[in-house]
């Protein structure tokens, strides 16, 4: 009996493709001349969309429509999201698409967006999510530059934070609000991950950088693992990542994007205190967003300081069956026990109960400024 060749067998597989136990690189070059006819099948169809979405844009252009609708946007993320049958996330899909939106608006608008910078703080984080990445982004070094940016018209939007779940307001966008005449058109609910960079080891950690806030979230954290480390605060989480990547034995919390754009490393992630920890931030400009359906209305309005006037006004929502989500009272500058009260409620201002709501508050209240209605977001990051 001729005995078999081992090596004449092996060849033998190799060069049949279809032999399940031919050899990986067979496999493996199928597989990518598979992935690139894909990616040119891609490419073809985002530049068709690109065409198509420019074709609206002319024909809102030719009906003195606005061209950009930040609330619109969501709501095609959301139906993309909603159609998405997997393994990719929602978030992964939605992203991808976020930035073909944004190059294909592009292309037919260059828009400009305030942010309270630098760059690689959350509030950057949250315009990215909101806006992607093609558009010219403006940092600037206040809350109330941004909204200065806006109603100058110097930038067509802003974005600002809003309300943190862990500390509440942010009452430098309240007074804001109070003072200047811009809208809200669009929110961003960002999830808040701290995360702890460093370019050396923990155990060689002397100090750690970041805003009071920041500091605040993660202190139990920092109190269990670095409690001999100095805590410094600084105007800004992007700024405490720069100056960790420069000082010897410190540290930053920060975005991990900010780690990886100062070339620091992350030591440990998610360290904030409270699981869930986000803040919402909105999106400024000059008009609000048409009603989509699934919407929040924004208001703020100033009562008599008189026994039960808020209490009557926030009767007035409950008697047309609407939900109000958010309330906040603040001061007003110069005036001895006054305050405005800012609410939002569900529902778009164009709904019947929502127009019904705001006339008996116009009745009520020395005041009411609708500050806008927009799409409710599902929160990002």
């Amino acid at each position: 009996m001729a005995r078999s060749n081992p090596k004449s067998e092996a060849a033998g597989k190799a060069d049949r493709p279809d032999d399940p136990e031919a050899g990986p690189s067979e496999s493996l070059t199928a597989l990518r001349s598979e992935i690139d006819r894909i990616d040119r099948q891609l490419v073809e169809l985002m530049n068709e969309r690109a065409v198509v979405a420019g074709r609206i844009g002319h024909v809102k252009k030719s009906n003195n429509q606005r061209t950009y609708d930040p609330s619109r946007e969501e709501t095609v993320l959301q139906r993309i999201a909603d159609v998405n049958p997997g393994p990719l996330s929602a978030e992964s899909v939605k992203a991808v698409f976020r930035e073909l939106i944004s190059g294909s608006r592009a292309i037919e608008q260059h828009i400009r967006v305030a942010y309270l910078g630098p760059a690689w703080t959350y509030s950057h984080l949250a315009a990215l999510h909101r806006f992607g990445s093609a558009v010219e982004f403006v940092p600037v070094a206040s809350i109330s530059a941004v909204f200065e940016e806006v109603e100058s018209k110097h930038s067509h939007f802003g974005v600002v934070p809003l309300e943190n779940s862990t500390d509440g307001r942010i009452a430098d966008t309240l007074d804001n609000f109070s003072r200047l005449a811009v809208k809200i058109c669009a929110e961003v609910p960002l999830r808040i991950h701290h995360n702890l960079l460093a370019g050396c080891d923990r155990t060689e950690i002397r100090e750690v950088y970041s805003r009071p806030q920041a500091l605040s979230q993660c202190r139990n954290w920092l109190a269990r693992h670095l409690p001999a480390a100095k805590l410094v605060e600084v105007t800004s989480t992007s700024h405490a990542a720069e100056t960790a990547a420069k000082t010897p034995h410190a540290a930053a919390i920060a975005s991990r994007q900010a780690g990886v754009h100062h070339g620091i490393d992350v030591i440990a992630e998610n360290i904030e205190d409270l699981e869930g920890n986000s803040t919402r931030f909105a999106v400024i400009g000059h008009e609000d967003s048409a009603r989509t359906g699934h919407d929040k209305t924004s208001l703020m309005f100033e009562i008599e300081h008189k026994p039960g006037g808020l209490a009557d006004a926030l009767a007035i929502p409950k008697r047309q069956k609407l939900n109000l989500t958010w309330i906040e009272s603040f001061p007003m500058a110069g005036m001895e026990r006054g305050y405005v009260f800012f609410v939002e409620l569900e529902g778009h201002r164009t709904d019947p109960r929502v127009r019904r709501a705001i006339q008996s508050l116009e009745k009520k209240c020395r005041r009411v400024v609708i500050l806008g209605s927009y799409a409710i977001a599902a929160a990002v990051g």
